[in-house]
């Protein structure tokens, strides 16, 4: 997608919310709140969330019981009044001692809004107003990709975000080395001229070990936004590099390998990743769980069956995610457990195993089929698209290519 139209698509989530002016005096405090006066009708009160904090408790200086638990009831669908967050910013629109407003920021992304109408209450969801720019950053990795991102200037965030694209390709604990170099131009939102977060990567490259990925999002017909590299072969793989983004491999596929606590030499045919207990585990490609529970030897564990023959395991995790059960079908990437160390382990570690047709196969070096390339009769505005990033990506660090709009 060229950057003209991607900068006409922005222009198509414009969404204003105005709260309604009303005729006001003296207004009560909340505590820890700052108050701003829209005019000299209008009066509101911001506030961050308190730990402990709840709907009842933040509105009850305003409102009776029953309208709190009539609002409970009428936001359900919308938003769970039940589940307001501590740190978050809410606000609070006042008029002669008289509640006619309340948001609440639900996350990066959307905002709860309650407005009065003389008697009643209105309740949306409303996408949060950023200013989008499209911005580039490049670095030079000495030990990390994170100590890169952050020498940059950048939030962590990035990293990760960097990571997920090239996950198929690069594995960003073994396969880092010194004097690696990324550029990437991403949708950097701002609130007020204050950073708020990042949007979609639109473009990046990397230089891992002399070797040259590139990557360029494209949306297609079917509406999907996918990751290419410069000829439109896709990113994606039947399956991921590394179940784990960031973890150190701490035992190798291996025919013969002495077991550190039966002191025997046995097959080893996994690869084992160590990580802090708690690390999130992901599902190397779609699939449906065939098997979870917990044995003596391998703790924890869960068990995908996948196409073309292929079966994947994990091994001595800590405890498994909400949503995991049998028979229940997952997607690449999928967070489907977390690092532990139970059953027949020394340390906090995941084991990873990958089977075809019931033979084990070393996923450190097995050749992963790849996911189809642009559609032909978009491949022309794809390299037009992708040959205009490569340009204005080179063209200066900051593009100030800034924008209203929605995230």
């Amino acid at each position: 997608m060229s950057i003209k139209k991607w900068i006409t698509a922005i222009g198509l989530f414009f969404i204003f919310f105005t709260p309604i002016a009303h005729t006001a005096y003296a207004v009560p405090t909340v505590s820890g709140a700052t108050a701003d006066k829209l005019s000299t009708e209008t009066q509101i009160l911001k506030t961050i969330v308190k730990k402990g904090d709840s709907a009842s408790s933040l509105l009850n200086n305003y409102l009776p019981l029953k309208t709190i638990y009539k609002l409970t009831r009428q936001s359900a669908d919308i938003f769970p009044l039940g589940q307001i967050r501590a740190g978050r910013t809410c606000t609070f629109i006042l008029n002669q001692n008289r509640l006619v407003g309340f948001e609440y920021e639900i996350d990066r992304k959307d905002r709860l809004v309650i407005q009065r109408n003389n008697h009643t209450f209105s309740i949306t969801r409303v996408p949060i107003d950023y200013d989008v720019s499209l911005e580039t950053v490049s670095a030079t990795i000495h030990s990390s990709l994170f100590e890169a991102v952050r020498r940059a200037g950048e939030e962590s965030r990035l990293a990760c975000k960097l990571a997920d694209i090239f996950a198929w390709d690069i594995d960003f604990m073994r396969d880092i080395r010194p004097n690696d170099q990324f550029r990437v131009m991403v949708e950097k939102k701002y609130q007020k001229g204050k950073f708020a977060g990042y949007g979609k990567i639109q473009a990046a490259l990397f230089i891992n070990g002399g070797r040259r990925f590139t990557a360029f999002l494209h949306k297609g017909q079917d509406g999907r936004s996918k990751y290419y590299d410069e000829k439109g072969d896709s990113l994606e793989k039947a399956f991921l590099k590394a179940p784990l983004a960031f973890s150190r491999i701490s035992s190798k596929f291996t025919l013969k390998r002495m077991h550190p606590i039966l002191k025997k030499i046995r097959s080893h045919p996994a690869v084992d990743y160590a990580a802090p207990i708690g690390t999130p585990i992901k599902t190397v490609g779609d699939g449906v769980v065939v098997g979870m529970g917990f044995s003596k030897s391998m703790g924890n564990h869960v068990i995908i069956r996948h196409c073309k023959g292929y079966v994947t395991r994990y091994y001595h995790m800590s405890k498994f995610s909400k949503a995991m059960k049998k028979n229940r079908r997952v997607l690449q990437g999928e967070i489907i457990g977390f690092v532990g160390m139970t059953g027949y382990a020394t340390g906090p570690h995941l084991c990873f195993r990958m089977k075809k047709n019931g033979r084990p196969v070393n996923p450190m070096s097995h050749d992963i089929p790849s996911a189809g390339p642009v559609p032909p009769m978009e491949m022309e505005g794809f390299l037009a698209g992708a040959k205009d990033l490569i340009n204005q990506m080179y063209m200066t660090r900051y593009s100030g290519l800034r924008n209203k709009t929605s995230a």
